[in-house]
């Protein structure tokens, strides 16, 4: 039971450092595209 649960930690920690290498490492910039519409203002 003892093996199981430091198992157990161990994948989490490595899942915690895996997701925080991902975070700062991975490219997680989002694609910018310019938008442009034109608006009717009714202006009496």
């Amino acid at each position: 039971m003892r093996r199981l649960l430091k198992f157990l930690l161990f994948l989490v920690v490595l899942g915690a450092v895996a997701l925080v290498g991902f975070a700062y490492l991975g490219d997680l910039t989002p694609t910018q595209v310019r938008v442009s519409d034109p608006v009717m203002l009714d202006v009496d």
